[in-house]
C-alpha cells in the first residue's frame, strides 16, 4: 500500500497540475481515504482484550462469568461429482430466545464463490463482506476470478490477526475455478484453515453428520445431493433447538453457483416424513 501510494505521489509531482493548489488538495484528499482501506477494529481501553475475554466469556472454566454467549446454527457443504451443495438453516438466537427465523447465512461473494455464516452473525457478515471486496480487487488486478484457496487464506490470514480478541467465527468458502475444481475450504475465528470433502458448522452439526455419513458418495446425482443437503439440515432443525426456521440451498458448478430456493422447515418436514416414512415418533398433521 505504502509503495501505490508514493508511486501516485510520484506521478502527481511530474503532473501538468503540480502548481495548482486546488489539484493538490484533492490529492491528498484522495490518499487520505486510499489508507483508510485498511480495516481495523478499535480495541478495548484494557491492558490484555484476551485475558478479560477469557475472565468474563468463557464459561466453561468459569460458571460464574458475567457473559455467557451461547451460538447456535447448523450450516454444511459438501463436494460431489456434480460440484459442491450448501445448505444452511436460518434461525438465529440470543441465548435461549429465538431472535429470527429468516437470517440468510450464505453470503454471495462473487458469481462462482459463497461463505457461509456460523458463529456471531455480526463477525461472519462483516468479514465475509470485506473479503468480497478483496476478491473484486483482486479480479481488477490480475484480470482473472480469484482462486477459492487465495479468498479463504486472505480471511484466514485477516482473522488471525485478532486471534484471541473476541471474534467467533466458523465459515465455509466454497467455490469453482477451472484449476482447483469445486473446492471448499473451513476457515475460523483462530485462523484455522482447512481443505476437505464435507465440513458441518454449528450447534446442529452432530445431527447433520448422522444423515450426512449414512448417505454420502462422491456418485450423487444433482437432484440427490440437494435432497441430502436439505434433509441433513431437517435433522438438526427437528432435535437442535438452536437451529430451524427455514432451509436455504445451493448448487456450485462450474458456472457458477445456483440458488434452490427457500424450503421452509415445517412443510419440509412434514413432506419427508410421508416421503420416507420416517420420524415415526411424531405423530398427526
Amino acid at each position: 500500500m505504502q509503495a501505490i501510494a508514493e508511486s501516485l505521489g510520484q506521478s502527481y509531482s511530474n503532473s501538468l497540475y503540480r502548481d495548482d493548489e486546488y489539484a493538490r488538495e484533492e490529492f491528498v484528499r484522495g490518499n487520505e481515504q486510499f489508507k483508510t482501506l485498511t480495516p481495523s477494529l478499535s480495541m478495548p481501553p484494557i491492558a490484555s482484550p484476551q485475558a478479560f475475554l477469557r475472565a468474563h466469556t468463557d464459561d466453561s472454566k468459569n460458571p460464574d462469568c458475567k457473559i455467557k454467549i451461547a451460538h447456535g446454527t447448523t450450516t454444511l457443504a459438501f463436494r460431489f461429482q456434480g460440484g459442491i451443495i450448501v445448505a444452511v438453516d436460518s434461525r438465529a438466537t440470543a441465548g435461549q430466545w429465538i431472535a429470527s427465523q429468516t437470517v440468510k447465512k450464505v453470503i454471495e461473494i462473487n458469481p462462482f464463490l459463497l461463505g457461509t455464516m456460523a458463529g456471531g452473525a455480526a463477525d461472519c457478515q462483516y468479514w465475509e463482506t470485506w473479503l468480497g471486496a478483496q476478491c473484486r480487487l483482486h479480479e481488477l488486478k490480475e484480470k482473472e476470478r480469484i482462486s477459492v484457496a487465495a479468498a479463504s487464506k486472505i480471511l484466514g490470514n485477516l482473522v488471525y490477526e485478532y486471534k484471541g480478541s473476541g471474534l467467533s467465527m466458523g465459515t465455509m468458502i466454497c467455490g469453482y475455478t477451472k484449476k482447483e475444481g469445486p473446492t471448499i475450504y473451513h476457515v475460523d475465528s483462530d485462523g484455522m484453515r482447512l481443505k476437505g470433502d464435507l465440513f458441518c458448522v454449528g450447534s446442529g452439526q452432530t445431527f447433520a453428520y448422522g444423515v450426512l455419513d449414512t448417505n454420502y458418495k462422491w456418485d450423487l446425482s444433482v437432484d440427490e445431493a440437494l435432497y441430502l443437503g436439505k434433509r441433513s439440515i431437517l435433522a438438526a432443525a427437528h432435535r437442535d433447538a438452536y437451529s430451524g426456521g427455514s432451509v436455504n440451498l445451493y448448487h456450485v458448478t462450474e458456472n457458477g453457483w445456483v440458488y434452490h430456493g427457500n424450503h421452509d422447515v415445517g412443510t419440509l418436514f412434514w413432506e419427508i416424513k410421508q416421503q420416507e416414512k420416517s420420524f415415526n415418533n411424531v405423530v398427526g398433521n
